[in-house]
């Protein structure tokens, strides 16, 4: 059996993890999929006090009070920094990381740092008070009604900070494994460029940025390969 952490992306929830999660524990596996502070139903707890260090202590938090041990950490976008950070700082605990259509950096670097010009231009342009207010679900892939109309339901608003605040690293994460999947290999940003940069198995699944909502049955496909016999 193995135990994978589900790790959403920003604007998102632990919730849009749900089908894939499913499909995991079917296979007979242990799934965590926790909300990230001031996201998702942790709303209520949103400050532009919230950083990434904010969201790795929440991951740190998880593995150490659910002793987790052998995990398959899954980052997806903005969570990719997450995954990597809290894989750092406990080595000991992370088997395999995987990366979905995820941003990943160097030491001292923030997402602001990796993102595209015009990414960074609407992120200023769209920031009130702190908090990024979340974009239409096509900008994620997402166009089927039913599926948009769930997925806009429950974005909320991203603090700025998480953006911003520069990712710190020993280079202890470089030792796991990691594969990535790239799920908008011909999208703006550089996912596949940071993949191919880090050396990283990639594995393509073509269906859009969120293939958690999109695509729930080929993404734990994939994350399958990676498990233990149940």
């Amino acid at each position: 059996m193995t135990a994978y952490v589900l790790v959403h992306g920003a604007w998102h929830g632990g919730w849009c993890w749900r089908r894939t999660a499913n499909l995991l524990r079917r296979a007979g596996h242990e799934v965590y999929a926790p909300t990230l502070t001031g996201l998702g139903e942790r709303a209520h707890l949103v400050g532009q006090e919230i950083g990434l260090r904010t969201h790795v202590d929440d991951l740190l938090g998880l593995l150490r009070y659910e002793d987790l041990r052998d995990v398959v950490l899954v980052g997806h976008s903005y969570a990719g920094l997450v995954v990597r950070e809290a894989a750092d700082r406990m080595p000991e605990r992370v088997s395999r990381i995987t990366m979905v259509d995820a941003w990943a950096g160097r030491d001292g670097q923030a997402l602001e740092d990796l993102a595209p010009r015009f990414f960074r231009a609407w992120i200023e342009g769209a920031t009130v008070d702190g908090l990024i207010p979340p974009a239409p679900a096509g900008t994620v892939g997402v166009t089927e009604p039913e599926q948009v109309a769930w997925l806009e339901a429950r974005l909320t608003p991203q603090p700025r900070r998480t953006f911003s605040e520069p990712t710190r690293l020993t280079g202890a994460v470089e030792d796991i494994a990691c594969r990535a999947v790239l799920c908008s290999p011909d999208g703006p940003m550089p996912f596949a460029d940071l993949a191919a940069r880090n050396g990283w198995e990639s594995t393509a699944l073509p269906v859009g940025h969120d293939a958690m909502v999109i695509a729930p049955h080929a993404l734990a496909d994939i994350l399958l390969r990676d498990a233990r016999p149940a």
